[in-house]
């Protein structure tokens, strides 16, 4: 019997099929996957974890939620990811239920919050 904490579905209740009919667009799951996840063990829910994480991100046009600016998400990073990768990883910068800051934004709201707590940013 595990002790640890159960481990969260990948659903980000942005739920559609591809074209194909085969996986989700939003949690990037296969039909397979999400049909058999409350049944599957902690190492079938893992498994499935280290596949989504191993694929690529989506490039997906997106628009800043503060300034209404048009950007990308998804590229321009190190190592072919996100550009916002190479920014500490602080969350929720947004409001639940919003989405991505751009670049310029991300990064004052950044500076904003180290700054309110008497730091400098490290970038």
């Amino acid at each position: 019997m595990s002790t640890s904490k159960p481990i969260p579905s990948p659903c980000i209740q942005q739920c559609r099929l591809d074209d194909a009919g085969q996986s989700c667009l939003g949690c990037r799951r296969t039909l397979d996957e999400i049909a058999g996840w409350s049944g599957f063990d902690e190492m079938q829910k893992q498994a499935v974890w280290a596949r989504l994480r191993a694929l690529p991100l989506p490039v997906v046009g997106k628009h800043c939620q503060r300034c209404g600016a048009a950007f990308r998400c998804g590229e321009g990073g190190p190592d072919g990811g996100c550009w916002c990768s190479e920014l500490p990883a602080v969350l929720p910068l947004v409001p639940s239920g919003s989405d991505c800051l751009c670049p310029s934004c991300l990064r004052d709201t950044l500076r904003q919050a180290y700054a309110a707590r008497g730091l400098s940013a490290p970038f």
